[in-house]
């Protein structure tokens, strides 16, 4: 079994996306608006039901999977209404060296919240912890050997 995050936008997953795609070299294997998913069997729960209406749902992101490294991240827009911030939890990369490290924590904690800068721990010799522009916690995790 391997555990695989599912990311919760509120209405700016296609960006997030793409800005992950482009800064941590991600591939997106498969992607689906809520507008292209196929019609729902009579009686089955609808994704938007009990939500504010919103013209714009149909072209929101109803999932999408994106390949990184040996990984898998998964992703989506809430329905209207729904979103609720990202709380408890980060999701922790593992650069192969500190160039690499410093080059994904400036790409994505741009135009985020810092809440422990780039630099060596003793495990580490790059860690650091923010959220990105999106709300979404990373870390960076570049271990030292031996641990």
């Amino acid at each position: 079994m391997k555990p695989t995050p599912y990311l919760h936008f509120d209405g700016n997953c296609k960006q997030a996306l793409d800005y992950y795609t482009e800064h941590l070299g991600g591939k997106v294997a498969f992607s689906m608006t809520y507008g292209e998913m196929p019609p729902q069997p009579a009686g089955a729960p609808v994704a938007e039901a009990g939500c504010k209406p919103d013209p714009n749902f149909a072209a929101k992101i109803g999932h999408a999977r994106m390949i990184l490294g040996e990984g898998v991240i998964m992703v989506s827009d809430c329905p209207p209404g729904r979103y609720t911030k990202p709380d408890g939890f980060f999701i922790s990369l593992d650069p192969k060296d500190t160039t690499e490290a410093k080059r994904i924590y400036d790409a994505l904690s741009a135009k985020g919240e810092i809440f422990m800068p780039l630099g060596e721990t003793f495990w580490a010799k790059a860690f650091a912890m923010f959220k990105d522009q999106f709300g979404i916690p990373w870390m960076i995790n570049c271990e030292k050997e031996n641990f």
